[in-house]
This record gives structure tokens, C-alpha cells and sequence, in this order.
């Protein structure tokens, strides 16, 4: 059974939520390239869900639902489309139970005009209006920027203002500022979302003089082409020194909450958006079913910063000295910070509540598979360029389609890196059928439209039975 997080009857809840941030990207899951030991040491003291998955890996749907507690399809089904004002979120149930709420830097979900999208080129000085701030209180956010120095925010007038500095470090002050400001008596829900480790993948030069493309040991799944293994390496340095930054400012959190005897009143939630692929399978980006893109880091932990040491988790195990491999999705992220505070998940919310892990008190029934959707495809360059539906088993299956045709086939157990796609291959077919269905099955339950392909059953045919023309 995993460690037990003993925390008061309305404790304090943090989210920091860097974006763009692969799960496989912590010294404590096993990457060599990085060096976090301010998240490891969350994970260590509290709860690492390694199996966590980003459920449409893409910036505004992801944040739509892990907001909401809806599937993609039911809050923001595609980019830059904005989450309606008449949505609740999570925000508004915490104020309903007595929390003060507040947020703090990249939004990305507030929309305008007929068609309810924002244009690009308007966002980095957009006016949030308070009706569409998801129902927070205290905002100091933007709709988004990937300039990491000096970005605009809004103001809790809805004026715009400019923070000095890098991003993640600006935005850092904003929360601790506000953790200074709080009263013990009245708990409070903050979130903290930044732009970094987002491609144009920049941190500030004391996070990057150490990093080098020569020295970036790569994934095994990218393939020997050189511009492919040329441009990882060279992005990854910004990546992992953003990494490493926002490492830094985790632990400025942690720091500030003990200094103000608030760590042992305080869940601490690390979780991103989505994942990105740094030339595996010679991809890069998002949107797209391999596990770079979808495989987030999601630790909670209570705000004590204590280091310890701990082996890389195995990727698919039973649960021990912290580790849990629940199915999470970013659709249970509301319900399970609910969980953590004793408040009832509302009807309208549609995902699990998986705080019995960090509690102790194991949640029963919980999902054997984890939904993942990619809705209205955003064509990146060098990534997929169709919508997709797909699921991953508990015991480490994955089946992804595309619109009327199956297309992924993988066992994660034995093949971590996705080598080997099972899709088309005659001795999978059983398989194949089984898992379509169990995709079709979610579909169905989450309210979603896709049409599957028809698999027909293997046929064994005895070839010394047929005609000689036929051999």
C-alpha cells in the first residue's frame, strides 16, 4: 500500500503546471539529461502517479478538462476554442466549500467572436473578462505567450500589466506573494501554470551553461536520421534547463510554505498539459497517441521539502514506497483534488477520484483503462495530422484508431518505447477486436463521436486443403 498523507479536514491545495512537460523528463523517472531534486523530492515524500496520461495532449483541451472534470469533447474539443463561460469548474466548487481561490499565469482557454476562437496574434495582450476566468477569484494570468521574458498579465481588474523577468520565476513571486497574504483559518485553492519548458524552449543562461546538444542522450525510439537526432538535441538543452528552472522554483514553493508553517496544511500537485516528442518516432511536438506526447508527470505530495533518494519506478509494477501506476487522466485531476479535501465530486464532473492513493484508503473501482482523444487535429509540423481515438489497458495495452481504420497496436509492457506496431499483424487480430470494442465502449460512455473501423475475425485457412492453383 502507498504511504498515507495525513492532511486536515480543509487543507490548502497547490497546482504548479508547467507546460509541454513529458513525464519521462525527472531524474526520479529515470532521465539522465536532468537534474530535479526538488520534484524528486516530492515525489519521494508523496505520491508519483507514473502512468499518468494527458487525455487529448494538446494545450486548451487538456486545461479544459483537468479544470472542468469533462472529457475533452464535452469542454474544449480543440484549439484555441476556449472554455464557455457557462462551464463550471473546479474553482467554483472549492468556492462553494469555503475556499479562496486564485490563478496565476498561462490560461489559454478564454475565446471571442462568432465562432467563440481567439485569434494568435491577439492573445499576448488579451483582456480576460472576470466571466471568463473559470470562476477564480484572484487572477493575474494571460491567455498565452510563448515569450518566456517579460509577458503581459491580466490584472484582477482585467487591466494589463508586464511582469520583469523570466516567466516561470515572475509568476513564482505571484504565488508566494499571495501564500503571504493567506489566513490560516480560511484554506485556499492556487494555481500556478507556466509557460515553460513550451517550445521556443528558453530558460535564463544559469540554468542553460551546462547544457550542450552533444552531450543530450536521446530516447531509443529516435531513429538515426540527423536532422531528426540533430534538431532533438538541440532543443532539448532549452528544455531540460527549463526543466531544471522550474525544478528551482518548486522548491521556492516548498521553501515558502514552510517558512510560513503552512507545508503540513498543504497539497502540493505537479502536473503538465501534455508531453512533447523531441524526435521520437520523428515527431515532435504534441497531439499525437506515443507515449513522449501523452505520459505526463503528476506527483502530490504535502509541502515539506525534504530530499531523499530513490530508484527510477518500473513502468508497469505493483504499487510501492510512493509509486502508483493508476490509469490517471487529466479529466480525474479535478475529482481527485476534491477527494484530498473532502468535498463530494459533483454529478456533472466525469472523472475518477483517485485520492485514496495519496490517503490510504484504496479507491474501489476505479477505471482499467485510460481514454485518450484527439478530436480537431492542429497539423504541427511533423506530427499527426488526423483526429484519433485511442486507449491504454491497465496491464499496459495500447490501440489507437483513426476514422474508420485501426492504426496502433502496442504492448507497453514489453515494448516501453513503441517499437513495434502490432496493428496489422494476422496474430494480433483477437487482440485487436477486443480492444476496439473496449474502445467503442468509451465512446460511447464519455459522450463522444467516432466512427471505428469494422474488424472482422481471424480466418485460419489450411493451406495444404487448397488447390494446387492456389498455392
Amino acid at each position: 500500500m502507498n504511504q498515507k498523507l495525513s492532511m486536515p479536514k480543509k487543507p490548502n491545495v497547490i497546482w504548479i503546471i508547467p507546460d509541454q512537460m513529458r513525464a519521462q523528463a525527472m531524474s526520479c523517472n529515470g532521465d539522465p539529461n536532468v537534474h530535479t531534486p526538488n520534484l524528486d523530492a516530492l515525489a519521494a515524500r508523496g505520491i508519483n502517479f507514473v502512468q499518468a496520461r494527458s487525455g487529448f495532449p494538446l494545450c486548451c483541451p487538456a486545461r479544459g478538462s483537468f479544470l472542468t472534470g469533462l472529457y475533452p469533447n464535452n469542454c474544449t474539443p480543440g484549439h484555441d476554442l476556449g472554455l464557455p463561460p457557462e462551464k463550471k469548474t473546479i474553482a467554483h466548487v472549492m468556492r462553494e466549500n469555503g475556499y479562496k481561490t486564485a490563478y496565476f499565469g498561462k490560461w489559454h482557454l478564454d475565446a471571442e467572436g462568432a465562432e467563440g476562437k481567439l485569434a494568435p496574434n491577439r492573445a499576448v495582450l488579451h483582456k480576460i473578462p472576470p466571466e471568463r476566468r473559470g470562476g477564480f477569484e484572484k487572477f493575474n494570468g494571460y491567455q498565452n505567450n510563448n515569450e518566456p521574458w517579460d509577458c503581459y498579465v491580466n490584472d484582477d481588474r482585467g487591466e494589463l500589466y508586464r511582469l520583469k523577468g523570466f516567466e516561470t520565476d515572475a509568476v513564482t513571486d505571484l504565488l508566494i506573494d499571495y501564500m503571504k497574504e493567506q489566513k490560516r483559518e480560511e484554506p485556499f485553492f492556487a494555481v500556478m501554470s507556466v509557460l515553460s519548458p513550451h517550445n521556443p524552449y528558453l530558460a535564463p543562461e544559469e540554468f542553460l551553461k551546462d547544457k550542450r546538444p552533444s552531450d543530450m542522450r536521446l530516447r531509443n525510439n529516435v531513429p538515426d536520421i540527423a536532422w531528426v537526432k540533430e534538431q532533438a538535441a538541440r532543443e532539448l538543452t532549452g528544455y531540460y534547463a527549463a526543466i531544471e528552472n522550474m525544478d528551482y522554483n518548486a522548491g521556492r514553493i516548498v521553501k515558502a510554505l514552510d517558512d510560513l508553517q503552512l507545508a503540513d496544511d498543504t497539497y502540493v500537485m505537479f502536473f503538465s498539459d501534455h508531453g512533447d516528442m523531441h524526435g521520437s518516432h520523428g515527431q515532435f511536438r504534441k497531439t499525437t497517441p506515443f507515449e513522449e506526447a501523452v505520459r505526463v508527470p503528476f506527483i502530490i505530495s504535502n509541502g515539506h521539502g525534504c530530499l531523499y533518494s530513490i530508484a527510477p519506478p518500473v513502468l508497469y509494477g505493483n504499487n510501492h514506497a510512493g509509486i502508483c501506476d493508476a490509469l490517471v487522466n487529466h479529466v480525474d485531476i479535478a475529482p481527485t483534488t476534491l477527494g484530498l479535501c473532502n468535498i463530494p465530486v459533483p454529478d456533472w464532473m466525469q472523472g475518477f477520484d483517485y485520492s485514496g492513493h495519496v490517503t490510504g484508503i484504496l479507491p474501489k473501482n476505479e477505471p482499467a483503462e485510460v481514454y485518450l482523444q484527439c478530436n480537431i487535429p492542429i497539423m504541427h509540423h511533423n506530427s499527426i495530422g488526423a483526429a484519433w481515438r485511442g486507449i491504454v489497458t491497465k496491464d499496459g495495452w495500447k490501440y489507437v484508431a483513426v476514422e474508420g481504420h485501426e492504426w496502433l497496436l502496442y504492448n507497453l509492457k514489453d515494448d516501453p518505447y513503441e517499437q513495434m506496431n502490432m496493428a496489422l499483424i494476422a496474430d494480433y487480430i483477437p487482440k485487436k477486436i477486443e480492444l476496439n470494442n473496449l474502445l467503442g465502449e468509451w465512446i460511447r460512455k464519455t459522450g463522444d463521436s467516432f466512427e471505428l473501423p469494422e474488424i472482422a475475425p481471424p480466418v485460419e485457412i489450411n493451406i495444404f486443403a487448397l488447390p494446387d492453383e492456389r498455392l
